[in-house]
Parts: structure tokens; sequence; C-alpha cells
């Protein structure tokens, strides 16, 4: 299945994420990734896993956020760094930042991961989403 994150539903959740509507996005994706199949079923959890964490902070639950975004490691470590059409490298590399922050106990909230398509990085002069 080939993800295509400039329309539908990955297009619509992904724009309510960067607006940091985290339930919006969460809410998106969920159709799809209830049709998925395997791989991608488990990898888009992974993702929405991530939103619903963010909503979880700016509800102040950091224990609940930091638990979505342990959990959201187990399904998309597995995968490869480009998988689902992201840089999922970059994606997990962020999480595990912000896990590094909330183990802080720092009082800043962490910057949620970027979700970036492969399609903006491997078109610079592209107007990204």
């Amino acid at each position: 299945m080939k993800l295509d994150w400039t329309q539908g539903e990955l297009a619509e959740g992904l724009r309510c994420y960067n607006a940091a509507e985290f339930f919006a996005a969460h809410e998106a994706w969920e159709s799809l990734w209830l049709a998925a199949p395997e791989p991608e079923k488990t990898f888009l959890q992974g993702v929405i896993q991530v939103a619903a964490a963010f909503h979880h902070l700016q509800r102040n639950n950091p224990l609940g956020a930091t638990r979505l975004l342990h959990a959201s490691l187990r399904r998309l470590d597995p995968r490869p760094a480009d998988f689902g059409s992201l840089s999922l490298g970059l994606f997990r590399d962020d999480i595990r930042h912000c896990l590094q922050i909330l183990a802080a106990n720092s009082p800043a909230m962490p910057t949620p991961p970027r979700i970036l398509p492969t399609f903006v990085i491997n078109n610079p002069d592209s107007p990204g989403l």
C-alpha cells in the first residue's frame, strides 16, 4: 500500500497535526488506519499514537504522553528509515528527543516530532505542506 500524504485523510491529518490540532489529526487518520493492511496498519497506529500523545500534553497529562510515545516507537522502530513515504528515521529521532525532555521533567512542552513526507525531502523546491 502506497501512502500519499498529499491527499485525502493523510493530507487532512497532516494539516491538523502541523496546526497543533492533534485530536483532529488522530480522527482524520483513524479511518485509514482501520482499513489499512499490515505493515502499514501498525505504522499508522504508531503515527496516530504520537498525535494522541501531544493531545495528552495539551491536556497536561505528561505520563499519558510518555506512555503513548513509547508505544509508538515499539510500532515504528521495526520499519526502515523511509517507510510510509515519510522520513521515519527523523520522526523517530524527534520522538526520542521528546521522551528525553519529558523524562527531565522540563516545564517546557516538547516540540512535536516532524512528519516530513519524502516528496518534500526529495523535492526541496516543492512548496511542502
